[in-house]
């Protein structure tokens, strides 16, 4: 049984701490108008996966209850920032299974100003989840007193320009685009434009990453009602976009074998979540015509290329440079802006991406509309690990 997105909402991304609202307040705001824009109500959904990282058991429940009192399954997700696309493919895999006609995917998180991951556990890496990850990273680069996902990160990005030459004007290109197409944007954090020059003479986080190309910490929520073939047709339904192939991936011994951080911070499961969708798709990545991918910090871009198969190994930051990646280029690659400018609320990111995906494949993008855009891909990641893709496709 096939599985549409019928509807997509979400609320605009804030900075922590500036705005008076819950986490069930950016719930009731992008699942009531997800509801709407599938032109269902909220007692039509039969179940419910509601993914975030920072709330206690059972938020998800908090948060549904804002849109309705039907008693229906409301399932709690954390997959650090692969959450919220890991709460869409359960909402398609209930649909496809033929366990309900209707799921309600919702993301979202209230969050904490200052870098991502400092001081978690406590300063106490020995019994954190990525412990193993971090151990990788300590042992080839050492650990310095810098945001420990900004540096296993910026260490990626360090091996990369090791092994490929890769230049920091390139690392840089790829937040000026995202900053770029974040100006056109009304749901994103940063709305600002910065050149290849402004983007390196930001402050640096861990060299060779600096504050415009790291995704900041960020309030905010999506939502996506996904929706059979079946319910659809009874509800005459229309502006359906397919979820034509999906696949997660998790870490195998080749992110470890190597001691490289470039394999540690996720490339070849992106690659083995690549390859499943792709395969279950019926596609390639020349059949794709815009994309959202995981930019948690502009490293993860160029590496994604790679994992995707836009470019061969090494071949990403000469990819990006040549202006393959943007408007009038062979992909649009994060016409909302990424994580970079967009924000990274981790929860909600997921979903985030399949929002403006359906906004692009509708032709509802407004001036950020890929002209002609059919199908559409969305990457989420997350350290730890997890990584999904979904190709989506209009129907």
């Amino acid at each position: 049984m096939k599985a549409y997105v019928a509807g997509v909402g979400m609320t605009r991304f804030e900075k922590p701490e500036t705005r008076e609202w819950q986490y069930w307040d950016m719930v009731r705001e992008a699942g009531g108008a997800a509801l709407a824009d599938a032109g269902v109500s909220y007692p039509d959904v039969e179940q419910v996966p509601v993914g975030y990282c920072f709330q206690p058991s059972t938020a998800g429940q908090r948060a549904a209850y804002e849109l309705g009192l039907t008693g229906v399954p409301v399932y709690n997700v954390n997959n650090n920032c692969a959450t919220g696309a890991t709460a869409l493919m359960l909402a398609r895999q209930l649909v496809e299974d033929g366990a309900c006609d209707c799921a309600l995917a919702l993301g979202f998180e209230k969050m904490r100003r200052g870098a991502l991951g400092e001081g978690a556990g406590g300063g106490d890496f020995a019994t954190s989840p990525v412990a193993r990850h971090y151990g990788i990273m300590a042992a080839r680069h050492g650990f310095e007193a810098t945001p420990p996902t900004a540096q296993i990160f910026g260490d990626a990005a360090r091996e990369h320009m090791e092994r490929y030459g890769t230049t920091e004007a390139q690392l840089a290109a790829v937040a000026a685009k995202n900053h770029r197409h974040s100006a056109h944007n009304p749901y994103a954090q940063f709305r600002d434009v910065y050149d290849v020059a402004g983007v390196l003479a930001s402050r640096t986080v861990h060299r060779p990453l600096t504050k415009l190309q790291c995704s900041p910490t960020s309030d905010g929520a999506a939502a996506a009602v996904v929706v059979s073939e079946r319910f659809a047709e009874e509800r005459s339904l229309t502006g359906l976009v397919e979820i034509a192939g999906q696949a997660m991936a998790t870490d195998t011994e080749e992110s470890f074998a190597s001691g490289s951080c470039v394999d540690v911070v996720g490339q070849p499961m992106s690659r083995r979540a690549a390859r499943q969708a792709y395969d279950r798709a019926g596609i390639g990545i020349e059949d794709v015509d815009v994309i959202e991918l995981h930019d948690c910090f502009s490293v993860n871009e160029l590496l994604t290329y790679e994992a995707l198969g836009m470019c061969a190994p090494g071949e990403s930051g000469k990819l990006v440079e040549s202006g393959a990646t943007t408007y009038g280029g062979r992909w649009v690659v994060n016409p909302s802006g990424g994580l970079i400018s967009k924000g990274h609320p981790l929860g909600a990111t997921g979903l985030a991406q399949t929002a403006e995906l359906v906004w692009q494949l509708r032709g509802e993008a407004g001036e950020r509309q890929v002209p002609g855009a059919r199908t559409g891909l969305a990457h989420n990641i997350g350290l730890g690990g997890a990584a999904v893709v979904t190709v989506l496709r209009a129907a």
